[in-house]
């Protein structure tokens, strides 16, 4: 665990100016967080809800969409508006409000959400690259572990940068549908008619499945790892922290999350009026599967349109996939305080949702990752009350959140959206329990025993979520910071080192980490020059090995102790061998070093991955100062 820095997402935080800019330039500089966002309702999940809806019941459900679009705007502007006003996301948030205990349980949550979420897009992608390439699935599974290393490419690239690849993944899908909508060739004023709400609460079996597909469509939409996301993500603007810095920062995120969203309600709608125009219009009523209506798609229309839906696919899957391992990293890292590499992150989500796709395709066939796609909307729609209720909390909290604290009016509408979200995800994850038990007779003991008092224990615990910050009001204290309180510094002490370790890899750095090294000691302290041989042998044994490498590096390194030795300086060598991070923080022990100075190789990106990190590994290590000399 790291503990450099405390920041949300630290990387990257403050990492965009956006001062001293007026106009347009202004607004450009505050939009793209929300466009990270908007790509997690534009997701494989949304997709088979959407299809579902437009060809079982033509453009009848337009309005739900545009209602959970409503709701996704008034939840995502809390969340920026958190992010901004307190320079918390919701994670850290959270932290300082709740028990550790209760902390770990909505970190396990959260978690959960984002695998179920991710499992999604694993699924999405390999569907688009069958449609697309003729792969099997499980062979496009597999494909999909390979975006962490363009994951960590991007995070090293900048926010920026991040930033118009999922706008373009965003572009993509957008201009795809478009087209597919002049070839499908939609009924203009039935779309009209689609905005106008209808009964889905009646009786009847046709308006219980809308209900269903309802409920779907709703749980898709809101997500809870977008939340988590946005709160942290706004932070990466520069502001001036004053009354009138927040408020504009406030309007201006507001308008790149309206427009965000507002983009993805389009998107969402497209691919319904899609399903509407070309299925339920042609009597294709049970269209639930996406590979389904790729077929359809041909079948009607020929082969343009059903190549742009698999490529739209593969860029929806791309891109929130992206976003997921963000807001993975925020909620480890905000509630648990646990920081990994970002690459380990992204490695370990995607291996937790291949893992049960590898196992559903072997066991069930490829048809059952329509019923794991459901399956993990269930799982979403579960965490989504543990990230709503404490947002409502924390956003109206007039102490923590001053003049910025949500009005009556906004906190009453916070309020019923959140009771109708979660009450619709309840009556979702009740109905899919009813189903289980019916379908599977011979898993009583497991739904009975197991799952259904798991969902009891989560019930009671989002309960406890919800009345905690009523019953104990401002509990929280703003002395919980993240390093501490600063110490008084008084009288100031020279630090003398009477041991000092250099480690040599003999490259052009060396000359500079001696001079450094030098500088810290001066000819009272006695100099060990390190140098570790990394051979296959040196690594297998562990131990001495003279082969030529090894003879070739004693020779060096006995010429830079002469060299030393005769300027006046007491240095001596001393040879490693095996893992270099290992063989260096064993040296530095044994021989009671007090201060190590080491080369930056300067790898960038895969070269890290491919030749290591042996200064972070060293630092972790050692109970010594670690000075890194950065080659000039």
């Amino acid at each position: 665990m790291s503990n450099n820095s405390q920041q949300s997402l630290s990387n990257v935080h403050s990492s965009v100016k956006t001062e001293n800019k007026t106009g347009w330039r202004k607004i450009l500089a505050f939009i793209g967080p929300a466009y990270l966002i908007s790509v997690g309702y534009m997701d494989p999940g949304n997709w088979a809800t959407d299809i579902a809806g437009g060809s079982a019941f033509g453009y009848r459900l337009i309005w739900i969409l545009f209602a959970s679009n409503l709701i996704a705007l008034l939840l995502q502007s809390l969340s920026a508006r958190l992010g901004i006003v307190r320079g918390l996301d919701l994670a850290q948030a959270s932290k300082n409000s709740y028990p550790k205990f209760i902390n770990f349980c909505l970190y396990i949550l959260a978690q959960i959400a984002i695998i179920a979420c991710d499992l999604a897009e694993v699924i999405g992608m390999a569907i688009g690259l069958q449609l697309l390439f003729h792969l099997p699935l499980i062979w496009g599974v597999s494909l999909t572990m390979t975006d962490t290393v363009l994951m960590l490419f991007l995070m090293n690239k900048g926010m920026r940068k991040l930033e118009i690849f999922i706008m373009s993944m965003i572009f993509i899908m957008g201009a795809s549908f478009l087209i597919e909508m002049f070839i499908v060739g939609p009924n203009a004023l039935e779309i009209a008619k689609g905005f106008i709400p209808n009964n889905i609460f009646k009786s009847d079996l046709i308006s219980q499945r809308m209900l269903y597909i309802s409920i779907g469509i709703i749980g898709a939409t809101v997500m809870p790892h977008n939340l988590y996301l946005h709160s942290s993500l706004v932070q990466t603007r520069q502001i001036t922290r004053t009354n009138e810095g927040l408020k504009s920062a406030i309007k201006f995120n507001l308008f790149d999350t309206a427009i965000a969203l507002n983009l993805a309600f389009v998107v969402n709608a497209a691919i319904l009026i899609l399903a509407a125009s070309a299925f339920f219009k042609n009597g294709y009523f049970q269209v639930a599967e996406i590979q389904d209506a790729y077929k359809l798609l041909q079948h009607i229309f020929g082969t343009l349109a059903p190549t742009l839906f698999a490529i739209a696919l593969i860029a929806s899957g791309q891109s929130s996939t992206i976003t997921g391992t963000l807001a993975g990293q925020i909620i480890m890292e905000g509630h648990i305080n646990l920081r990994i590499e970002p690459w380990l992150r992204r490695l370990l989500t995607r291996l937790m949702a291949i893992i049960p796709s590898v196992f559903t395709i072997i066991y069930f066939g490829e048809s059952g990752l329509g019923s794991l796609i459901i399956l993990s909307q269930v799982v979403l729609s579960l965490q989504l009350g543990f990230a709503v209720i404490p947002l409502i909390h924390f956003t109206s909290d007039r102490k923590r959140m001053g003049k910025f604290a949500i009005s009556l009016r906004v906190k009453i509408l916070a309020w019923a959206s959140a009771a109708l979200i979660i009450g619709l995800n309840a009556k979702l994850v009740i109905g899919q329990l009813s189903d289980w038990i019916k379908q599977y007779p011979a898993s009583h003991m497991w739904m009975y025993g197991l799952v259904i008092p798991l969902v009891i224990c989560i019930a009671m615990l989002l309960l406890y979520v919800f009345l905690r910050p009523l019953l104990f009001k401002h509990h929280d204290t703003p002395a919980r910071v993240p390093h501490g309180l600063a110490s008084t510094i008084h009288d100031i002490k020279p630090v003398i080192y009477k041991h000092i370790g250099i480690s040599i890899d003999f490259s052009k750095n060396d000359r500079d980490s001696i001079r450094h090294a030098i500088m810290q000691g001066g000819k009272n302290a006695v100099y060990t020059l390190i140098h570790v041989v990394e051979t296959a042998g040196a690594r297998y044994y562990g131990t001495e090995i003279m082969d030529h490498e090894t003879q070739s590096d004693v020779n060096n390194l006995d010429k830079y102790v002469e060299a030393l030795n005769k300027l006046g300086y007491d240095a001596k060598a001393h040879i490693g061998f095996g893992n270099a991070a290992n063989s260096i923080a064993k040296i530095i022990n044994d021989e009671k070093i007090d201060f190590i100075v080491m080369g930056s190789h300067g790898h960038k990106v895969l070269k890290d991955l491919i030749f290591g990190t042996t200064v972070n590994k060293v630092r972790h290590k050692v109970n010594v100062p670690v000075l890194v000399v950065k080659p000039q």
